[in-house]
């Protein structure tokens, strides 16, 4: 047997790829591509550092590890190619080729190791899984003692197969106990047990989990970080996040939670002004959604201060600005921070921003302010779409609406100064259901909808709603006779009765005008617009 030789075996997998190929073994290296798509790739003997033989789950793998910690597999061996292989790899790379035992005990607990890019969890020192952090799409701590890595989203389709396949989604390691501060991260692992958390020490986990965020860094170096916004604040989910840009991709970093979002699920955005103009939302939408744990957010909603400017420069010379995002990007910016955000996710991602068309509320606002079951926040009526922010973001296609459904307006002798808005959607499956709007916003609404040709109707039937004006008459009209104007005159009574009863009644008596804020929502702290009527009707009944 010559150096010159080389050696080929049919139908072997390498790595994750789908396709078998054909491996050949030449005293120069190993080689491997298929015969249909004409993939292939080559290790080259001179980077060689190991070479393992072992059972995996496509029959047996020849795994060559090499000098900068990287690891390539070539799985679909036969049990009895072992001897050729073995004798093969002495003859044309002077190594030992190590049979390498597998743990099947089936334990859950063990200890995790780093080689390279690879994640390694060991059992009584033999590997029972191995997992490619490259493939990873983020990490997080979702509880004390917890890190998760997340992988391929179940809502990405799987690269070359058609075909129903089991993948990983996430796996979560409980880590507890500490180790010494000057614990090597690179090659040290992290173990199961440890000490109580004194001096020169830190937490098990937290070692953890930054060495996978470094080993995602590390896959993320190799394209040019373009420009960073630091300690934006998100409103769903809520935090604050370091956003990383590159070419192809952005990176939310966190306190808790870290995610690579691809530029090409980013379908949607949107820039919409705050009714209290002083804060700007920018919204982005995902297909597929962002998850943390077992939740979904198929929106991201950042806000910015209106007039908070930034100074930035892009990484990025003046030849790829012109040819690659034809002139779309500038050097330097030095620009309100909204604006700047909002430019560079257009030239990256491609997607035209959205912004507020034509519709204005009754305070000359581009949005309403409503509540979605128990969260407040602002429904926004665009030119195409119906949008609902902050939590839950909601989208409504105008072009899937069968009809607008109105509640509680202009109903006889009604004093609520709020009515209800339900969305029907094309289908008969889905409605959207708003509550709490002011009635002054009413006329704006049913105008906007006229004009976009969405049929609505009343719970009421009625032909002619009452108008804003119509219903304050009514209301001075109860103050004189019926039962209403006996309430009035009542509480009359008794706020010119002692001081000590007065208090007790105002106490037990019900608000009807009173609608809970949601505690998670940040709109309590915005104007509300109806105070002055509440004020002006309480000055009345005194």
């Amino acid at each position: 047997m010559g150096d010159s030789e080389k050696f080929e075996y049919e139908n072997i997998y390498y790595g994750l790829e789908p396709e078998v190929g054909r491996l050949r073994l030449t005293a120069g290296g190993i080689g491997w591509k298929t015969p249909e798509s004409a993939r292939q790739n080559v290790v080259f003997a001179t980077e060689f550092r190991k070479l393992h033989w072992l059972r995996v789950a496509r029959n047996h793998q020849l795994r060559v590890t090499v000098k900068d910690g990287g690891v390539h597999k070539f799985d679909g061996f036969k049990k009895e190619d072992f001897e050729d292989i073995r004798d093969i790899v002495k003859t044309l790379y002077k190594m030992p080729l190590e049979p390498k035992e597998m743990s099947v005990k089936g334990w859950n607990w063990g200890k995790t190791e780093f080689q390279g890019s690879h994640l390694l969890f060991n059992v009584t020192n033999r590997e029972m899984f191995e997992l490619p952090l490259t493939q990873a799409i983020g990490s997080n701590k979702p509880g004390k003692n917890e890190v998760t890595i997340n992988f391929v989203d179940p809502g990405q389709p799987v690269v070359g197969s058609n075909k129903d396949v089991d993948e990983l989604v996430d796996i979560t390691f409980y880590i507890p106990g500490t180790v010494p501060k000057e614990a090597d991260e690179e090659e040290g692992a992290v173990r199961g047990e440890g000490k109580e958390d004194g001096e020169g020490e830190v937490n098990a986990d937290a070692v953890f989990y930054e060495t996978v965020k470094s080993k995602l860094e590390m896959g993320q170096l190799t394209s040019e970080n373009i420009v960073q916004f630091q300690d934006v604040l998100c409103l769903t989910p809520r935090g604050r996040y370091n956003i990383d840009m590159f070419q192809d991709f952005l990176r939310l970093r966190g306190k808790t939670y870290d995610y690579k979002i691809m530029y090409s699920t980013i379908i949607k955005l949107f820039l919409l002004l705050k009714p209290d103009e002083i804060h700007v939302l920018f919204v982005i939408g995902l297909d597929p959604p962002l998850r943390q744990g077992q939740t979904r957010y198929p929106f991201l909603v950042f806000q910015f201060v209106r007039d908070e400017e930034i100074d930035v420069e892009l990484n990025l010379d003046e030849e790829t600005l012109t040819n690659k995002y034809e002139g779309k990007l500038q050097k330097t910016y030095d620009a309100p921070t909204y604006e700047v955000v909002s430019t560079i996710f257009r030239a990256l991602t491609g997607r035209k921003v959205t912004v507020p068309g034509g519709y204005r509320s009754h305070h000359g606002a581009h949005a309403m302010k409503c509540s979605m079951k128990a969260n407040e926040g602002y429904l926004y009526p665009l030119e195409k779409c119906f949008l609902f922010i902050p939590k839950p973001p909601t989208f409504i296609p105008l072009l899937e609406i069968a009809s607008v459904t109105f509640s509680r307006v202009g109903a006889a002798g009604s004093s609520s100064r709020t009515f209800d808005l339900k969305f029907n959607m094309k289908g008969g499956t889905t409605t959207y259901q708003f509550s709490s709007i002011n009635r002054e916003e009413y006329a704006n609404l049913e105008e906007f909808l006229k004009l976009k040709k969405i049929k609505m109707k009343s719970d009421l039937n009625e032909d002619a709603p009452v108008t804003y004006n119509e219903m304050d008459i009514d209301e001075d009209e109860d103050e004189t006779g019926g039962v209403d104007g006996k309430r009035k005159r009542r509480r009359t009574e008794v706020d010119a009765g002692p001081k000590g009863e007065g208090d007790e009644e105002d106490e037990e008596s019900p608000d009807e005008d009173f609608v809970a804020p949601d505690s998670d929502s940040d709109v309590a702290e915005e104007y509300d617009s109806n105070a002055g009527d509440m004020e002006e009707d309480e000055d009345e009944e005194d």
